[in-house]
């Protein structure tokens, strides 16, 4: 990982987010409630609903599986093409070589495709 890809540390404090990954779910969740996509209320109720399912904590990826769900329960994204983007992720970052960004355009099947 390059140095400017590194999340900033106070030595005073332990980072917010491990990941930038973990910081662009948060932000994602923060836009999309200040757009109107769901209230605090409901994302507690429903992360809540994600943690006791798993028996996991709410770590961000509780997170990004509760959006998925509210995106999935209002017909925003449906679970099918959620399953298609995760398992094309798996692979691009399969074929990623180590230290480089994942990007899908890696996904084999994509580059296939373009052939």
């Amino acid at each position: 990982m390059k140095d400017a890809d590194r999340i900033p540390l106070d030595d005073a404090v332990a980072p917010v987010f491990a990941e930038p990954w973990e910081a662009q779910a948060f932000a994602l969740v923060v836009a999309l409630h200040d757009g109107g996509l769901f209230d605090w209320k409901e994302w507690a109720e429903a992360l809540g609903a994600e943690t006791r399912r798993t028996g996991q904590g709410a770590d961000y990826a509780a997170w990004l599986a509760t959006l998925e769900g509210l995106l999935a329960a209002r017909g925003i994204a449906e679970p099918e093409r959620l399953s298609e983007r995760r398992a094309a992720f798996a692979r691009a970052a399969a074929a990623t070589p180590h230290g480089e960004p994942i990007r899908l355009a890696n996904d084999p099947r994509a580059v296939a495709a373009q052939e």
